[in-house]
């Protein structure tokens, strides 16, 4: 499953020429054989790309992973793309409380420079 999410994600030239429908439905089966909450985030955010902000939040306010930048970053994108201005920035603040790498560092810090402006 995880080698058909990543020829989806190859064949597609841009973003949004992605089938994320089809990446979400292979991340509901990967979940049945390999739960995890990592796992989940993946579904979430494939789902958000298919179906919505708003559905991709509601999967992400679900999973537990309080110390883990990448579900805070997420998160603050989808409220960032519901122009939930506020949130999105206490969101990404949280997402750089926590260890990352400086590229992550750097990206994070740029969305919420954007979202004072």
């Amino acid at each position: 499953m995880q080698a058909a999410i990543a020829a989806l994600h190859v064949r597609a030239e841009r973003p949004e020429d992605t089938d994320w429908a089809q990446i979400a439905a292979l991340y509901a089966k990967l979940l049945r054989y390999q739960p995890s909450p990592i796992v989940e985030l993946n579904r979430a955010i494939a789902v958000a790309m298919a179906e919505g902000p708003e559905r991709g939040l509601a999967l992400i306010d679900r999973i537990e992973l309080p110390g883990y930048h990448l579900l805070h970053a997420a998160r603050a994108d989808l409220l960032r793309r519901l122009e939930r201005r506020d949130e999105a920035a206490a969101t990404y603040r949280a997402a750089l409380s926590l260890e990352m790498n400086g590229a992550e560092r750097t990206f994070l810090e740029g969305r919420l420079t954007e979202l004072r402006t």
